[in-house]
């Protein structure tokens, strides 16, 4: 498969912190990518800088043949780049619905004189956008609870929110932030079902920083390995796990020696 995305010889300091020492790797179109590494390894700082939150120091971000490092996050969000964290960010007073209707950009509704000047525009829009969004409730068995505030939900139930705003975005690639982290063993599997379907079903590219390992081995192909800011290995999950570099960087067996 061709590479959606290639990282290339990224750099970013924070002072004298060296989070990310010349991270180089790709991301192929259509793939289920995992970013996994020890807590301090630069995997969130590169994210950063994928989405456009950070700026890298030195190196490239190729995303579809072009150099888009340096873009801000909303100028990478319009390329299709859409970026979730460990701790969902919804919008707590809106309805679950309401949380994905606030998605899709360029709504003529958002614009101060478009209710006025053009309503039948505006409301034919929010009807094509309501509609979209309870398609994807119902894709993420969330319909039954439309109508409630997003912040009566279970952390499970916000993971897979926030996957259905990534979903009203039509995103090429999405980078997952520890989907798994304060979700439960059900909830989790539903996530992950959710994740391979769109990668199957709907085209998606992923990239899933986690911590989980299982979760990991069941949905990601290749697995990157992150250590103090480097790409140490890469390859299938079996692999990974027979790189003695890779126990090392997790246990520290290295320093130890």
């Amino acid at each position: 498969m061709a590479a959606l995305l290639r990282v290339e010889n990224l750099v970013k300091t924070f002072g004298g912190l060296v989070a990310v020492d010349g991270a180089s790797f790709e991301v192929a179109a259509g793939s289920i990518t995992g970013l996994i590494g020890p807590n301090g390894a630069g995997k969130s700082t590169l994210f950063d800088m994928i989405a456009g939150a950070t700026h890298p120091d030195s190196g490239r971000i190729v995303f579809d043949g072009e150099d888009v490092a340096g873009l801000k996050t909303h100028e990478m969000f319009h390329r299709g780049i859409v970026r979730t964290f460990q701790i969902p960010h919804e919008f707590g007073r809106l309805t679950v619905l309401e949380n994905l209707m606030v998605v899709p950009a360029g709504q003529p509704g958002e614009t101060l004189t478009g209710p006025f000047l053009a309503p039948a525009a505006v409301a034919a829009r929010e009807i094509e956008v309501r509609d979209r969004a309870l398609s994807v409730l119902d894709f993420l068995s969330l319909g039954h609870i439309a109508d409630e505030l997003a912040q009566t939900l279970s952390g499970g139930q916000k993971k897979l929110l926030e996957l259905g705003r990534t979903m009203m975005a039509e995103p090429r690639l999405v980078l997952l932030d520890e989907p798994g982290a304060g979700v439960n063993p059900t909830l989790l599997g539903k996530l992950a079902d959710m994740i391979r379907r769109l990668n199957r079903e709907q085209g998606y590219t992923f990239c899933i920083i986690e911590h989980d390992m299982a979760l990991i081995a069941s949905l990601c192909d290749p697995v990157i390995v992150l250590a103090e800011g480097q790409v140490l290995t890469q390859g299938t999950m079996d692999e990974v796990r027979a790189d003695a570099r890779v126990l090392d960087a997790y246990l520290g067996g290295a320093e130890a020696a």
